[in-house]
């Protein structure tokens, strides 16, 4: 909305109303696309587990944290969909929408799963496999050393934007972002940003870029049987006009004794033949769009493309940009 493309960490605070009633309450969004998302997550499963899920040194006692954190949220959050009951020695947690059931220990370890009908293939490989699985948002976890030094301890990416759980597992903040155009300062933080995370309260931050399609899933690798000008989903043709903005929705809540906060992904797209419609949105948009460093055209993969999406976004008529200038000043 600023009309530029800015690259920084945005992060505020956690429960900020963006306009959005209950919803900007919650870590974990759930929404009539349920169902869409978790087939999603399922269907890269099968495809290849360790394509996109990880962990690097995820100590039990970490692990523990997260998934208390996870069902404590989605108890309080949804308790018309999730429930949870605790004894001393074991935690049974219930998923009225997908009707599995997942028994952990004392240690919040994964002990066994109950499905209605079809088992889930492969079997989950852990509790934090398990619980991702019955969200929405992609998961990540990342922890701090003693020495202050941090590292991507885990990571559920089933709906990656063209990056890899593979690639980024294990490696700190910096690391992980070198790859981002106009990242280089930021990256030169990345220790005090962890540690932002870690140590204050919880947060939430946006991202966004263009796709010309609106699968979840745009792993670098494409599945076998497909080829990777099909999988990429960045090719943009005028005469379809197929345009989408990818939002990322991310949460930030740290967990300061266990020096590790989690990380939360929701994906989100918008129409951008409605944009079109919206005088000042599509105004925003093609500034944004024109303010875009060459880099960072590149890493959006949007270098070949711009001049053609800036030239269909503007392909409105008078009488359409008029009404949409006139309803937005009305408003």
């Amino acid at each position: 909305m600023s009309g530029r493309y800015e690259v920084k960490p945005g992060m505020m605070a956690f429960g900020c109303d963006f306009g959005n009633g209950q919803f900007d309450q919650q870590v974990f969004q759930i929404d009539l696309d349920y169902a869409h998302y978790r087939q999603h997550k399922l269907l890269a499963r099968q495809e290849k587990l360790s394509k996109y899920y990880q962990t690097c040194n995820y100590s039990t006692a970490v692990a523990g944290a997260i998934a208390r954190l996870i069902i404590q949220r989605l108890t309080q959050e949804h308790p018309q969909y999730f429930d949870s009951q605790k004894t001393a020695n074991t935690c049974k947690f219930h998923n009225y929408l997908t009707q599995e059931t997942l028994y952990l220990d004392a240690d919040w370890q994964l002990q066994q799963v109950k499905t209605p009908v079809n088992q889930v293939v492969p079997a989950y490989a852990s509790t934090l496999d398990a619980l991702a699985s019955q969200v929405q948002e992609d998961v990540t976890v990342v922890c701090r050393r003693e020495d202050g030094n941090n590292w991507l301890s885990a990571l559920h990416l089933c709906y990656p934007n063209h990056w890899s759980a593979e690639e980024k597992i294990g490696k700190n903040f910096a690391a992980i972002h070198t790859p981002v155009a106009e990242m280089a300062k930021i990256n030169l933080r990345g220790n005090a940003i962890v540690n932002t995370m870690i140590d204050q309260s919880p947060m939430v931050r946006f991202a966004w870029g263009l796709s010309t399609d609106t699968r979840l899933n745009h792993h670098p690798e494409p599945p076998l049987g497909i080829s990777a000008s099909q999988w990429q989903g960045r090719s943009f043709d005028r005469q379809y006009g197929r345009l989408y903005l990818r939002i990322e929705r991310q949460v930030i809540w740290g967990l300061p004794e266990y020096a590790t906060s989690l990380f939360t992904i929701r994906t989100y797209f918008r129409d951008c033949n409605l944009i079109k419609q919206d005088f000042v949105l599509r105004s925003k948009l093609c500034a944004a769009i024109q303010s875009m460093t060459s880099a960072s055209l590149i890493y959006k993969g949007l270098l070949a493309s711009k001049a053609s999406i800036l030239q269909w976004l503007e392909e409105m008529s008078k009488e359409a940009g008029e009404q949409g200038a006139g309803s937005r000043g009305e408003d």
